[in-house]
């Protein structure tokens, strides 16, 4: 809730001033109005933030965290329970009970409290989930809110984040492999170093025989790991500590956005990302009745690339210039050139939204098929890896001991 300062006026030309909470400025004006005949003047009135000490005090350990299987699951329910006729403060209340997901138990309670006292459930929503919730999410039930559609507004948005989760779900899975292989051979490597290779050093000193140079490279990278761990970890614990605080920062991020759309292969599955959220968002959006200018001003704001987020939020100008969403995609140059032209064709024949659903499914499956790719390019890189730092540890241990034997 925000507090709004106010000066209204009566029908006999009494002045007053008061205090009042709101969601809004909307808000805050209609309630005025029911008090009041005319509002003369508001301001929103700055409330001091409490001590960070208390606010961390007073936060749930972990923080609040949306989870996305929970998430579309409630979406789902809300759709089912509200097209059965359930009253929409009676059903938040269900739900808000059936839940098993902390964060959204809570949110969930609070939501009920404020659509039994008579708010719009969206103004609630963005009111006690705005943090974790993504911005479709309220924008499309405000939409089904005014088009009187709740229960199609919950499905609109179940079936597109039920799409997204599954996506998330099969790149996961798919690079669990990959990762299990990464971990492996990192901590065999650090065994060897640390534990194996020091114990055939004590045996090479013994004999005090010229060692083959693999060995002694190979002797030279064990005694540093083994004496200079604490720097390894230090220069590890460096580069994740910048690489936040350059994502942090709007020209860290720009940097970071410029050198992912550079690599090889990244790049391709960024801007297939990038394609694929914005023809699912937009044909969300536009399916919920949402006027254009503000679907593009909420995909905008779904899109992970900095630059690809700065393009598409600069469509809306141009759009509210008088200009088409395909020319402005055009001068963007950031979508490829298959979305631009469908999307043309989507308004040059008043199917728009139809449009969109059909070149996102393109675009998952292309997605899709390029992640797959890159995991297929990925495996056997790493196993290659693997091999050669194994070979060279073999190759160098075993050119010693003939070194040995000749001695001997």
């Amino acid at each position: 809730m925000v507090t709004f300062k106010y000066r209204a006026r009566l029908t006999t030309g009494q002045e007053v001033e008061g205090l009042i909470e709101a969601f809004d400025e909307l808000e805050a004006t209609a309630k005025i109005r029911s008090q009041y005949d005319i509002v003369l003047d508001m301001k929103q009135v700055r409330s001091l933030e409490p001590p960070k000490l208390l606010s961390f005090l007073s936060a749930d350990l972990g923080g609040a965290k949306l989870n996305a299987k929970a998430f579309t699951l409630m979406c789902s329910q809300f759709s089912t329970i509200l097209r059965a006729g359930i009253p929409i403060a009676r059903a938040v209340k269900l739900i808000g009970n059936k839940t098993t997901d902390k964060a959204l138990k809570k949110i969930l309670s609070k939501c009920s409290e404020d659509v039994e006292a008579g708010r719009s459930l969206s103004s609630s929503f963005a009111e006690h989930g705005g943090n974790i919730f993504p911005p479709t999410f309220v924008e499309t039930l405000r939409a089904g809110e005014e088009a009187g559609d709740m229960a199609g507004s919950f499905e609109s948005i179940y079936k597109h984040f039920d799409k997204q989760t599954k996506m998330s779900d099969k790149v996961r899975g798919a690079m669990t492999y990959p990762i299990f292989v990464l971990i492996i051979a990192v901590v065999v490597v650090m065994v060897l170093m640390v534990k194996v290779v020091p114990t055939f050093t004590a045996m090479f000193e013994e004999l005090d025989a010229e060692l083959p140079i693999m060995t002694q490279m190979l002797i030279a990278i064990s005694m540093f790991f083994r004496n200079y761990w604490f720097v390894i970890a230090g220069i590890i614990a460096l580069i994740a500590v910048g690489f936040i605080l350059l994502k942090r920062s709007p020209k860290g991020r720009i940097f970071l956005a410029k050198t992912q759309l550079r690599l090889p292969v990244l790049g391709n599955i960024a801007q297939l990302n990038a394609a694929s959220l914005f023809a699912n968002t937009m044909a969300t959006m536009i399916g919920s009745g949402l006027p254009v200018t503000k679907a593009v001003s909420i995909t905008a704001n779904v899109m992970t690339n900095e630059i690809i987020k700065e393009k598409v939020a600069g469509m809306v100008g141009r759009i509210e210039e008088g200009r088409s969403v395909v020319d402005s995609m055009r001068e963007t140059e950031v979508m490829p050139d298959i979305l631009t032209d469908m999307v043309g064709v989507g308004e040059e024949t008043g199917e728009l939204r139809d449009t969109l659903d059909t070149v996102a499914a393109y675009y998952d499956n292309e997605l899709e098929l390029a992640v797959s790719k890159a995991i297929a390019m990925l495996e056997p890189s790493m196993l290659i890896f693997l091999a050669v730092v194994a070979g060279f540890i073999v190759i160098a241990i075993y050119m010693s001991m003939f070194e040995m034997y000749s001695v001997m």
